[in-house]
């Protein structure tokens, strides 16, 4: 394992708090190249039913916060209101997505995968924990809380509360 990330530019013996240029550029492409295969698998689900990544994080994050707020995904996904307009009109257009008055206030509109929308979710997700889990698995416990602790301080502070406190608290 070692040895491996040592050719990486990424050794165990390296001092991080005095990485060189060369070593962060290194950083920056296994991250390109991560996210890459990160969202290969999905992005052919996505293909068959003719949509993009935008409508995969819109699907992900309804799925996880049953009931969000449209204004509550505008903050989690950091997009325009007409972009975002345009994504669930189409998810709830092709039946995956319900978007339901809400009792409190009748100008909010609640968000909630239907059973064909839950479907094509797990689809999805299940292609990308496979392969998180074979990475997790392969770089080992110590690997994975230090591959965490760097992605959530490269996080925004406002998206790493969402992160840290759960995508649902401001529904």
């Amino acid at each position: 394992m070692g040895e491996r990330h040592a050719s990486a530019g990424f050794g165990r013996g390296e001092t991080l708090l005095f990485l060189t240029d060369d070593q962060l550029r290194r950083g920056i492409e296994a991250m390109f190249f991560a996210y890459r295969g990160f969202t290969a698998d999905p992005d052919l689900i996505l293909t068959d039913h003719g949509y993009g990544r935008a409508h995969h994080r819109a699907i992900h994050f309804i799925s996880r916060t049953p009931g969000t707020t449209v204004n509550n995904l505008l903050s989690i996904l950091g997009v325009t209101k007409q972009s975002l307009n345009r994504v669930l009109r189409t998810l709830v257009e092709d039946g995956l997505v319900e978007a339901r008055v809400g009792t409190r206030d009748k100008r909010e509109r609640h968000l909630f995968l239907t059973d064909g929308g839950e479907v094509l979710e797990r689809a999805l997700s299940e292609a990308q924990r496979n392969r998180m889990r074979t990475a997790f698995r392969n770089a080992g416990p110590e690997a994975v809380s230090g591959f965490r602790a760097v992605l959530e301080e490269m996080m925004d502070p406002e998206m790493r509360r969402h992160y840290v406190n759960g995508v649902d608290q401001n529904q």
